[in-house]
């Protein structure tokens, strides 16, 4: 289907950690504005396009969202990367710290969940 070459097309290399600026790198991750949602719902309108060349583009479209999901990924774990528990709370990123660990999970700024992965 695709050729994937585990590197990003645009390397990330953040060499010092902001917590602040990792709060809206999670927003644009899994906001309601964020790449993962456009990219699903690229993938998910396709179904309903009526050629095959359409089909095609929006699947192409979604992939690449997919592709910029991976990157803010990659920014939002560099920039939190030797944070404490504490500094993350500090930050306001304590609710995610405690429900994810260092992971990352689709919320807004506010920690508002996406409703469709509760």
């Amino acid at each position: 289907m695709w050729i994937y070459q585990k590197t990003l097309e645009y390397p990330v290399n953040i060499k010092c950690g902001d917590l602040k600026m990792a709060k809206f790198l999670i927003t644009q991750f899994g906001g309601p504005n964020g790449e993962l949602g456009a990219a699903l719902r690229y993938l998910s309108q396709r179904y309903t396009m009526p050629t095959g060349k359409s089909r095609a583009l929006l699947t192409d479209i979604g992939t690449e969202e997919l592709a910029h999901v991976e990157i803010i990924s990659t920014m939002v774990y560099q920039l939190t990367e030797n944070a404490t528990p504490a500094q993350l709370k500090a930050a306001g990123l304590g609710s995610n710290y405690a429900q994810n660990g260092f992971g990352i999970f689709p919320s807004d700024a506010n920690d508002n969940i996406k409703p469709s992965l509760r």
